[in-house]
């Protein structure tokens, strides 16, 4: 069910917007899988077993993505993801990355769950302490053909009301998505928008730990 046919990873580093360098640029991070559709071109009713196939998956893009990154994993402060669906294939289909991307960068990143829990993508995050990867993982989806570009949020790992964190990455992948396949993206980031300055939750002032503030 698994047919890969590419795989893009795509870095940049920030060193300011116009404004002073920061200490340390802000490093951006993309990778994103082209894969066949097996459910291109046809209605299927039930679509989860490619849910349960791309799991191992998203692990390995996870993994794959920090190493290209090429930072602690400590360092890692905010996290999306995405999918683009060719035209043969239905939005749905995209949302079928859901489980699997956001769940590996979580695990990735040292979030506490439950295992069976986490298989069946209900997360069961320890809440009232601190901990890593707590927030939900963002998510955009759109049908595209190739080359589509697809603006992916980004929020932080443990709150989603962090507003200096709140920020975006596009990506591409030339030539793909064809109408019968599937793109789909993780995004980290290293830090906060640089020149971050319009107020809100801070990150050094997350104190409930349940994954909003």
């Amino acid at each position: 069910m698994i047919e890969i046919r590419r795989v893009f990873t795509q870095l940049e580093d920030i060193h300011h917007e116009f404004g002073p360098p920061p200490a340390q640029p802000q490093r951006r991070g993309a990778i994103a899988a082209v894969l066949k559709n097996p459910y291109a071109g046809r209605y299927v009713a039930d679509i989860l077993p490619m849910m349960d196939a791309l799991q191992d998956v998203g692990i390995q893009m996870a993994h794959q993505l920090h190493q290209a990154m090429d930072v602690p994993v400590a360092q890692i402060e905010s996290y999306g993801k995405g999918s683009i669906v060719g035209a043969a294939g239905e939005l749905e289909h995209g949302a079928l990355w859901h489980v699997p991307g956001g769940y590996a960068m979580r695990e990735l990143l040292g979030w506490q769950g439950d295992a069976q829990a986490y298989k069946a993508g209900k997360a069961v995050a320890e809440t009232n302490q601190p901990g890593n990867a707590l927030a939900i993982v963002p998510s955009t989806k759109k049908v595209g053909g190739p080359g589509t570009a697809l603006d992916v949020p980004l929020t932080h790992i443990n709150a989603s009301y962090v507003r200096s964190h709140y920020d975006a990455m596009e990506v591409r992948v030339p030539g793909a998505p064809a109408a019968d396949e599937l793109v789909f993206i993780l995004v980290m980031s290293t830090g906060a928008r640089v020149h971050a300055r319009v107020g809100g939750l801070k990150a050094a002032d997350i104190s409930q730990w349940n994954g909003l503030r």
